[in-house]
């Protein structure tokens, strides 16, 4: 060591330590940003209020038009949104331009655009990785302040559920990605090809991002208005492998596709019937697996090219009916109402009627419940888990329940809690809804109200309906509650009241 200093200072040499060109690895990690989320969440055993304010971390990534990408759910419900740019002690203050629970996907805005004069939009890649390409992960995970970067392989990419009813393209890579990472993007190169949202519960190496294809359809979408959803196939099939099947619907050794074995309409004109055998969608050929060939290397469900081939609500299918070939042109609407729906961002409604608390019955509301509360409520009848999943039986129809426990009061004296318990007529008249609930009640002229509710061992009640009347304003009161109802049903409560 010490000759070769003394060579150096004999000669004039001088020691410059290596410099570290700009390249794009320094590049991506300046368009990658930490996210702060000042959240309250919908509280839906007391709609009236909210839960606790809590404050959650994830990353986000620079996109064109000066605004970050990241996952819905590290915005979903957040009344404070913060951006931090990576090595920057400053946050800036940023809102919510677009959501989408479905596909887990937020565009947001900053306040002060200036963040972006130094901090340019990452590229995206414009086909699909490669199984077995290196990928880079990006993000802030918990465990440290400054960014991580963690590296991998694609090692799987599908076709799947994401947040019911949409499905997508996932990619699954063997990077670790922890809580902190949601939002940040993937790298292969010098570009993005997805964003990172989630890992398998119990399982090592196991991660999954959103693909660059995926965001493209919804900034596509987002760009001229609200997300509306994708379009999707929502008739029911199956795979064409047992034999049975086969010999029963009279197929020829060469044929191969998928069964409809629950078609979305039930209509005359309705395209698609029971016992269709779906052959290719578009031009192309679908296996008895439901499969389709998207590359040299790659199958995937055939529901993948509704979205890449669909045309004003249509998709091309070719199917087998009763031994002959046929052309249909079948829709594939965003959304399919379902009679308990998932709240997608927004509150719950509710109308407190003395000491009754009354909401919609959502899928929040039933996943709230323990699996022993979901066996009881399902053995004696309640459509609030025998009917979920199903569409609504007419329009408008949607499952009333009692969100909350009574509120203290004479009137409920010996009555059994009755949470979660669904509303069947009130005075007789069958409930369809919340709003018509409510018209119901607003309506009534008798001395007294009887509420029946679905199923067995749901007992009846009657309350004095003047006493009803009088004791809210007490209940609201004593208990804090701002509001006897959400605004549009207390229009409905105070238009035309006799009393």
């Amino acid at each position: 060591m010490a000759a070769a200093v003394a060579f150096i200072l004999a000669t004039g040499l001088r020691f410059t330590p290596p410099c570290r060109a700009a390249g794009p690895a320094s590049a991506v990690e300046n368009s990658v940003v930490k996210v702060f989320s000042t959240v309250r969440s919908p509280d839906v055993f007391r709609p009236w209020t909210k839960q606790p304010s809590s404050e959650i971390t994830g990353s986000g990534v620079v996109i064109e038009g000066k605004r970050i990408l990241t996952n819905a759910h590290v915005v979903l419900y957040a009344g404070q949104v913060q951006v931090q740019g990576n090595k920057s002690g400053d946050k800036y203050s940023a809102t919510v331009e677009a959501i989408a629970p479905g596909i887990d996907l937020a565009v947001l805005r900053l306040d002060d655009e200036s963040f972006f004069d130094t901090r340019p939009p990452l590229p995206r890649s414009r086909s699909l990785p490669e199984v077995k390409d290196a990928v880079l992960a990006y993000g802030f995970p918990t465990g440290g302040t400054s960014l991580s970067i963690t590296k991998g392989i694609i090692s799987r990419i599908e076709f799947v559920p994401y947040n019911f009813p949409v499905s997508g393209l996932r990619i699954q890579i063997d990077a670790a990605i922890n809580h902190g990472n949601s939002g940040g993007p993937a790298v292969a190169g010098d570009r993005m090809i997805g964003l990172a949202f989630s890992t398998e519960n119990n399982a090592q190496n196991i991660s999954y991002i959103i693909p660059s294809e995926e965001i493209d359809l919804f900034l596509g979408q987002v760009s001229t208005g609200p997300y509306q959803g994708k379009p999707t196939l929502f008739d029911q099939t199956q795979k064409l492998q047992n034999p049975a099947l086969r010999r029963f619907l009279r197929l020829g050794t060469d044929a191969r596709g998928v069964i409809v074995f629950l078609p979305a309409g039930d209509g005359p004109g309705y395209p698609l019937k029971k016992w269709d055998v779906i052959t290719r969608i578009g031009s192309a050929p679908i296996d008895d697996e439901g499969m389709v060939e998207i590359g040299p290397n790659l199958r995937v469900r055939f529901d993948y090219l509704v979205q890449k081939i669909a045309r004003d609500g249509l998709v091309p299918l070719t199917l087998i009916r009763d031994g002959k070939e046929l052309r249909v042109d079948a829709p594939v609407p965003s959304r399919r109402p379902l009679l308990i729906e998932d709240l997608a961002g927004a509150y719950p409604d509710y109308f407190i009627y003395g000491p009754i608390v009354l909401s919609t019955a959502t899928s929040q509301y039933i996943s709230g419940f323990n699996r022993d509360a979901k066996d009881n409520f399902e053995f004696f009848g309640s459509p609030l888990f025998t009917r979920r999943g199903v569409l609504p039986a007419f329009p408008g129809e949607k499952l009333v329940v009692v969100s909350s426990p009574f509120f203290p009061d004479r009137l409920s004296q010996a009555y059994t809690n009755p949470v979660g318990w669904v509303v069947k007529a009130v005075d007789g008249i069958p409930i369809r809804n919340l709003p018509q609930l409510v018209q119901v009640l607003r309506d009534a002229k008798g001395e007294f109200v009887t509420i029946e509710y679905f199923g067995r061992a749901f007992e009846m009640m009657v309350f004095p309906r003047k006493s009803m009347l009088e004791a809210t304003d007490n209940i609201l009161n004593d208990n804090d509650v701002r509001a006897q109802g959400t605004p549009e049903l207390m229009k409905i409560w105070n238009a035309g009241r006799a009393e």
